[in-house]
């Protein structure tokens, strides 16, 4: 049923002359306002109110209408970004941009073009959207979400239809095409695989079977001779998320801590500053059905992560392992069958031909098998040979999943932390994320609710392959006997789909003083109550966390444990830039910088430099990351350095206990020789770009933005920094130019007991990707001078924003 929009239309006219001057002056909005004829009419509408920071509140009377607003207000802000995303999810990339070309790794980790267009154009031939689309909630999406997608669509398409696009990104680009329905719901397929299929596409696209041109030969149990420690450390580095370019922090507060009695929650998502897995901050209301602001993965039509009047929410990536293969047992006769229980099962031939500027089509065959893709390798250390005897079949469930945006929708509209986990156990549509929550009435959630393969320890044991057995602890990796019918994934009776946990198996935490994730598994979400009992797939216990994880659980019990907390202080955590390797390890490195003799070190190039100048610097540093700090430059790349050639066993005094697992290991070994070295190869480094050792931060750690550089605070995740940034190291260009990926949409909400939820919001990156925007950098200026936008989320905060202009777009038929 279509709701009226009319009382809220009339309180937008009583604004007065002001008001219908501002929407005037909006560039190609039509000037009628949606109703109930409009839309009889078989044309889309909506309402989009801007308030400051170019934040649009759209306003609609049913689901097709809002998509139709949201997708409108998106493309105004992202047009080119959203562009090169369905030319992705189309196969057309070697079409318009060349075959040896790399993607942006926004919508899959395909290193070129082809490989890129090769998986996704088998995709779109093989009918697999569409197949989803046509499935049953709630296995498949809802109705609500197919009109929010088609709505979505037709808003696009009439931005396009009506605007001139200024973006020298694609302004004029052949490749700026309308879209559908269809290429909505495959953008959001790529988004569900980005963890499993996502990261195996060039593995997918290079699979041939033995005997063609580029594939191997001969017998093997580990591939390629590899010995079971070096397989296990490859799965474990390809399936880590602290080398991913996505991470994040989110800690939710109990009402037991806090000022006000209710819950307070922060949302730091770390995500990548260009290209189409950026956020796009907005607010969306159907009147009555729907009310929920906060942001979007682009091209998305719901609100991802976000907050209403009563709960809020954020997400980190979790630690699940999405995937698992199966070894297969090939038909001696045929390295296109497989045996199952001695039976022989033929491959199906997913033949693609991919158009190629200025070249000749490429065509190639990608081989299927009933548990998935054959794979060739899971990165360049994991390579999987298809032999005579054996293959490998990538098993991602989430292939079957289109239901995350319904997932995030349902979300939306709960009313308490309750209701989130609700919303997670009826549509069970997240793909590779925890989530963290907390609500108006004081309660607090942590889950790790996701779609994983029903892999379990029993399972594993039973009927791992050699591989197997050495990934599978390491990494959470399985690897399973394809040719036993009795090694067939199970299912369990709550979960939506065959072949997966339902969410009664997920790691779960209600109502704990303060539950916190970054990035590390499940175990401490709350170092008080730890987590465990959890199969493997789902994350490790009782193991070293990672510096971030480390730090971030100190700062947030340290925050409960003072109590009386707001949103202030929420505000004060995220620009905190405390550095914990730097808490744990500066002091002592300068000490042993200074007990060097004659203040010499050797560099690994055998070369001596003098390093007496940078033990001061390390002593003085005040361990933060802020853009004014001297000395976080020096101790970062020292550090990088020293990790990165120093096994941990060889660099701290008291090494890690499961006992205490937030203060081990530390006191760094003074007498550690990879601490000379790397002192000698930072301030080496550091004198032959010129950078002074005490350089403020900020010099060297910087944006540039309409010609104007603007320093960044934060850290790496070397350092464990909140605040995470990461960027290129280039000394020619004066340090970490341009960051690449870090804190991206931060929300710090809370309620104070009137009507509206309290709420601090900062896009790093701003809203709009178009240079010519005053939205392009309006809010990365906010975030340099660690300065936060106020969200107008009830509707007399909006109305009264000073900035406020709408706009009342609708089709034109």
């Amino acid at each position: 049923m279509r709701l009226s929009t009319r009382p809220i239309l009339r309180r937008v006219a009583l604004t007065g002359a002001a008001l219908l001057a501002a929407t005037a002056a909006v560039p190609q909005a039509s000037a009628a306002a949606p109703d109930d004829r409009t839309a009889a009419g078989g044309g889309l509408s909506a309402v989009i109110r801007y308030t400051e920071n170019g934040v649009p509140h759209i306003l609609a009377g049913d689901y097709a209408h809002l998509g139709f607003g949201t997708g409108w207000a998106q493309a105004a802000d992202q047009v080119c970004v959203l562009a090169d995303g369905f030319v992705t999810v189309s196969g057309e990339r070697s079409r318009w941009f060349g075959a040896d070309a790399a993607p942006d790794f926004s919508l899959s980790s395909a290193t070129k073009n082809l490989s890129s267009d090769l998986y996704f154009k088998g995709v779109r031939e093989s009918g697999t959207v569409e197949k989803l689309l046509a499935t049953p909630a709630p296995a498949g999406p809802t109705e609500n979400l197919e009109e929010l997608m088609r709505g979505w669509a037709a808003g696009y398409n009439a931005w396009l239809a009506q605007n001139k696009i200024t973006d020298p990104a694609c302004k004029g680009a052949g490749w700026v095409r309308p879209v559908t329905t269809v290429d909505v719901a495959a953008r959001g397929f790529a988004v569900s695989v980005l963890g499993g299929q996502g990261r195996g596409i060039d593995g997918i696209t290079a699979a041939r079977p033995p005997g063609t041109a580029g594939s191997p030969t001969g017998p093997t149990t580990l591939p390629q001779g590899a010995d079971p420690a070096a397989a296990a450390e490859a799965a474990r580095e390809f399936f880590d998320t602290g080398r991913y370019d996505m991470g994040s922090n989110a800690v939710a507060f109990a009402g037991s801590t806090t000022a006000s009695g209710r819950g307070l929650l922060l949302g730091n998502p770390h995500y990548p500053w260009h290209g189409g897995r950026r956020f796009w901050q907005f607010q969306q209301t159907i009147p009555g059905e729907l009310n929920v602001s906060g942001a979007s993965l682009l091209g998305t039509a719901v609100v991802n992560i976000g907050f209403n009047e009563k709960v809020a929410w954020s997400h980190t990536v979790a630690t699940g392992t999405p995937v698992n293969l199966h070894q297969l047992a090939l038909d001696p006769a045929d390295p296109t069958a497989y045996l199952v229980d001695g039976t022989p099962e033929r491959m199906t031939r997913r033949t693609v031909t991919v158009p190629v500027a200025g070249g000749a089509p490429v065509t190639r065959t990608q081989w299927w098998t009933r548990y998935g893709p054959v794979v060739s390798d899971l990165g360049p250390g994991l390579p999987l040979p298809w032999t005579a005897q054996t293959a490998y079949a990538l098993n991602d469930p989430n292939a079957a999943n289109l239901r995350g945006s319904d997932t995030a929708l349902a979300m939306g509209k709960a009313r308490s932390v309750a209701g989130v986990q609700d919303a997670l156990r009826r549509t069970q549509g997240l793909p590779w994320v925890n989530t963290v929550a907390a609500d108006s009435s004081g309660g607090t959630l942590f889950t790790q609710t996701q779609v994983l393969p029903r892999i379990t320890d029993e399972l594993v044991a039973r009927c791992s392959t050699p591989m197997g057995r050495a990934t599978y602890p390491a990494s959470g990796l399985a690897v399973l006997d394809g040719s036993r019918g009795d090694c067939v994934i199970g299912s369990d009776p709550d979960a939506v789909q065959p072949g997966v946990f339902g969410p009664g198996k997920a790691p779960t935490l209600r109502d704990a003083p303060y539950v916190e994730n970054s990035n590390d598994s499940a175990w401490l979400a709350n170092a008080d109550r730890p987590l465990t009992g959890y199969e493997r797939i789902w994350g490790n216990v009782a193991t070293p966390r990672s510096p971030r994880t480390r730090g971030a659980v100190e700062d947030v019990s340290a925050m409960a444990a003072k109590g009386r907390l707001t949103v202030a202080d929420l505000q004060k955590q995220q620009f905190a830039n405390r550095v914990p390797a730097g808490d744990l390890a500066a002091a002592d490195a300068a000490k042993a910088c200074s007990a060097l003799p004659g203040g010499t070190a050797t560099a690994s190039d055998g070369g001596a430099v003098d390093v007496s100048a940078a033990c001061g610097v390390l002593a003085s540093w005040d361990r933060t990351t802020d853009s004014t700090s001297r000395g976080a430059l020096l101790f970062d790349r020292f550090w990088r350095k020293l990790t990165a050639s120093t096994p941990a066993k060889d660099l701290w005094l008291v090494p890690f206990s499961a006992a205490d697992p937030v203060r081990t290991p530390r006191t760094l070994d003074q007498a550690a020789p990879g601490i000379g070295r790397a002192l000698a190869d930072t301030v080496a480094e550091l004198k032959a770009a010129g950078i002074a050792l005490d350089a403020p931060l900020g010099e060297h750690q910087f944006v540039v933005r309409g010609g104007r550089k603007l320093p960044v605070g934060g850290g790496t995740e070397a350092l464990g920094v909140w605040n995470k940034i990461e960027a290129p190291w280039n000394a020619a260009a004066g340090g970490y130019a341009e960051v690449a990926h870090g804190s991206s949409h931060i929300q710090a909400v809370g309620w104070d007991g009137g009507r509206c939820p309290v709420a601090r919001t900062l896009l790093t990156y701003s809203q709009s990707s178009n240079p010519g925007s005053p939205y392009h950098s309006d809010q990365t200026r906010l975030y340099s001078e660690e300065r936060w936008v106020t969200a107008r989320f009830c509707e007399r905060d909006i109305l009264t924003s000073p900035k406020l202009r709408v706009a009342l777009v609708r089709e034109r038929r």
